[in-house]
């Protein structure tokens, strides 16, 4: 395959999801407060750590309703609208804590800030889906995926360098650059949101999953059952790739002793550098998949990316190991958005944005909980071929969900055609 036919469906993608790129680019390079908090928490403001944690469990904990608020807005005012207004308002949060005295208010600012900050991913999500078809939805989220990561990749090195000496210009640096992203959708990108017209004439003429509905949102979510399960499966994904930030670090230490952070810092950087060398490369390679089989391909590689680490005595079987589920990481991120979107009505986007990350996140928040109550019992090394065999029956149920949902829409055809 030529060079340049692996980049092909990026040159066609519209040029506001390229706007959106560089927006996402300059919100997450300024992404300096939250990964700091707890640091930020217990060294600056002098916080127990039980306090600490609380507080750094308040902020996690905000943005479900910020999800929610913003998931129902985004539908019924625009994305646009809402974006706008909540990351300026979460910038002006975060700014505020430069401003006060007591330490105390400075918490509950940052919970304010994060929920807004949660009100925007609905917004941002149904705004790329009002911008793309499915032909090209692929190549759009793994470049605003990407888009992420080389801010991530950035943000954090720089915030590093300021926090001892400049810790006021981490702040004020996370507030410009969102403010920034803002200008960036407000003077060049128009309002996304179907109007009525639109809406109509999906009702009468859509037959996709993208038809839009009347209702509420849990009566359009019911209607698509094996959307549902597939979130489902999707959170047990989640709990699966939690693990590179709880129980790995863990066996590192266990295996390398004092070099046990610093070779975890190394296996993350080595993680950012895949993501940024190979997403578009990856995705091209995959774009004729369907998205369901490429998500459980990524089951694939988490199963023997994380399993591997069972055996892995070395600094090199790490890294082969997090090579595998890095790839893993970029196919389930870029195609489980794109299937949510593509059985998402286009009334109900940002509503099921906000609920759909909800469920997933569980994976993310009872993961380690679950982890280290299972590595007080058996150990930390043998959590590896659980995960194994956890990520093949992921991969192998995402799987079934493909089988069942294509031959119920090969059904579906035949009865159309013997109809007409």
């Amino acid at each position: 395959m030529k060079i340049k036919n692996l980049f092909k469906d990026y040159t066609k993608l519209p040029r506001v999801i390229f706007i959106l790129f560089l927006a996402q680019i300059i919100q997450s390079i300024g992404n300096f407060v939250f990964p700091f908090l707890t640091i930020f928490l217990t060294k600056t403001l002098m916080f127990s750590e039980q306090k600490a944690g609380f507080y750094v469990m308040m902020a996690t904990a905000a943005k479900v309703p910020g999800l929610l608020l913003g998931g129902k807005l985004s539908d019924v005012f625009g994305r646009k609208k809402v974006f706008v207004i909540f990351s300026s308002l979460s910038a002006l949060f975060i700014f505020s804590c430069l401003l006060m005295s007591k330490k105390e208010i400075i918490p509950w600012l940052l919970a304010l800030s994060a929920m807004f900050t949660g009100a925007n991913y609905p917004a941002m999500k149904a705004m790329v889906a009002d911008l793309t078809n499915p032909d090209n939805r692929k190549a759009a989220f793994s470049l605003l995926y990407l888009g992420i990561n080389i801010g991530f990749a950035i943000g954090p090195l720089i915030a590093g360098f300021l926090y001892n000496n400049y810790l006021n210009l981490i702040f004020l640096g996370d507030a410009l650059s969102t403010l920034v992203s803002v200008l960036l959708v407000f003077f060049l990108i128009e309002e996304s949101m179907p109007d009525q017209a639109s809406i109509n004439n999906s009702i009468i003429s859509d037959e996709s999953n993208e038809k839009a509905e009347q209702g509420s949102v849990y009566r359009a979510l019911i209607s698509r059952p094996y959307l549902i399960i597939f979130t489902l499966i999707f959170t047990l994904y989640s709990f699966i790739y939690v693990q590179n930030e709880f129980t790995l670090p863990i066996q590192m230490i266990k295996i390398f002793g004092e070099k046990g952070p610093q070779y975890y810092g190394t296996i993350m950087t080595i993680n950012g550098i895949v993501v940024i060398l190979l997403t578009m490369i990856i995705i091209s390679l995959t774009r004729k998949i369907e998205p369901i089989l490429n998500v459980a391909l990524a089951g694939i590689l988490y199963a023997f990316g994380f399993g591997m680490i069972y055996f892995s005595t070395n600094l090199f079987l790490f890294a082969i190991s997090t090579i595998l589920w890095t790839l893993g990481e970029i196919i389930a991120s870029t195609y489980s958005d794109v299937y949510i979107i593509n059985h998402t009505p286009i009334t109900h986007r940002g509503r099921f944005s906000a609920i759909i990350h909800i469920l997933i996140g569980f994976g993310f928040i009872f993961g380690p909980y679950l982890s280290g109550i299972f590595i007080s019992h058996y150990q930390v090394g043998n959590i590896w071929p659980l995960i194994f065999i956890l990520s093949i029956f992921a991969s192998f149920l995402m799987y079934l969900v493909y089988y069942f949902e294509n031959k119920q829409g090969i059904s579906e055809k035949r009865k159309n055609i013997l109809v007409d």
